[in-house]
């Protein structure tokens, strides 16, 4: 998230084409108010415990995005690995008929992130997919979004934001559930099995 917020001040010409200014100054306004979509974001503690209560059972968790968010979903799955030791796959979710829809029933939990950027319409589709395998999708999606709220088993709603930000806000989340899955199973979410804080052989 830092690495992201950094790098956009210093992408070069961002500011001197005049076609590209106004969208330079939604990302300056969408910095400036990510503090604040972050609190609103950790406000939603307690609706992630109880569906971490509820995954908490499960062997495996898929997670699917795009664009943006398919490293947001690359990096909810490790967090869930790391420190819940629950199996986990962050998928393309473009890829789904290239082998991981297989794995798709009404008993694989399935994280779906479908925001409002230009990947929106072939997430949709996922998630269409999702379902019409019994699935039962849990999406993160943009708050009021009814559409993608009334097709899913579980919503977390975010906050709008820049599309280049949201990842910012969705990884939150994940992070949360896998804090979560992790203290339920009474694990030290502290000190993960087999992992060291740095690496110090080769």
């Amino acid at each position: 998230s830092s690495g992201i917020n950094a790098e956009w001040p210093l992408r070069p010409g961002g500011g001197d084409r005049i076609s590209k200014q106004k969208r330079c100054q939604e990302i300056i306004d969408g910095l400036k108010e990510l503090p604040a979509r972050v609190k609103e974001v950790l406000q939603l503690d307690p609706q992630i415990l109880k569906l971490a209560e509820e995954l908490s059972p499960e062997r495996s968790l898929l997670l699917m995005g795009r664009g943006y968010n398919y490293a947001t979903c690359l990096e909810g799955a490790l967090k869930v690995k790391e420190v819940s030791y629950m199996h986990s796959e962050g998928i393309l979710s473009g890829e789904l008929k290239h082998g991981p829809l297989a794995l798709v029933d009404r008993d694989m939990p399935c994280v779906i992130i479908v925001v409002k950027d230009n990947t929106y319409t072939k997430c949709h589709n996922a998630l269409q997919q999702v379902i019409a395998r019994q699935g039962r999708p849990i999406t993160i999606c943009e708050r009021g979004d009814e559409n993608v709220e009334s097709m899913s088993y579980r919503c977390i709603g975010i906050p709008k934001i820049p599309d280049c930000l949201t990842n910012i806000l969705a990884i939150i989340p994940l992070q949360l559930l896998s804090f979560h899955l992790a203290v339920l199973r009474g694990l030290d979410v502290d000190c993960p099995r087999n992992l060291a804080k740095s690496v110090t052989t080769e």
